[in-house]
């Protein structure tokens, strides 16, 4: 498996932006598409977008679609989640996660998570 770290969150102000970032390592990056996701108190953990192990395919959850923006650097090693016109329903611990598969939009299909990362918004 490959081992994952988050980082980049914190708290903002709603209309705010944040970039998350995902450093890889223990196995080949670029074997992995690479996906977030994002659980919020009292709630099942979500999917919020996922990449592939070539960049040419992505897909963002409806409700941040045109507001966050997922990329990777395969010489770094390192997935990124850009994260626009941030809303207090936005408000989570974000979790990078690996998958074999080409993408997928299942978190049971993910093998490989990182410990999260806290964004909160403000209003």
């Amino acid at each position: 498996q490959v081992q994952l770290v988050e980082s980049g969150g914190g708290l903002v102000q709603a209309g705010d932006s944040l970039r998350l970032s995902c450093a890889a390592s223990g196995r080949t990056f670029n074997n992995y598409a690479m996906g977030w996701f994002r659980q919020a108190p009292g709630k099942e953990r979500e999917f919020v977008a996922v990449i592939s192990w070539n960049g040419f395919t992505t897909y963002y959850a409806d409700s941040v679609k045109g507001r966050f923006t997922i990329s990777r650097d395969n010489a770094k090693n390192t997935v990124y989640l850009q994260m626009n016109s941030l809303k207090p329903e936005d408000t989570a611990l974000y979790y990078c996660a690996a998958t074999n598969l080409y993408t997928s939009t299942r978190r049971t299909e993910f093998g490989s998570w990182g410990q999260g990362t806290q964004v909160t918004v403000s209003s």
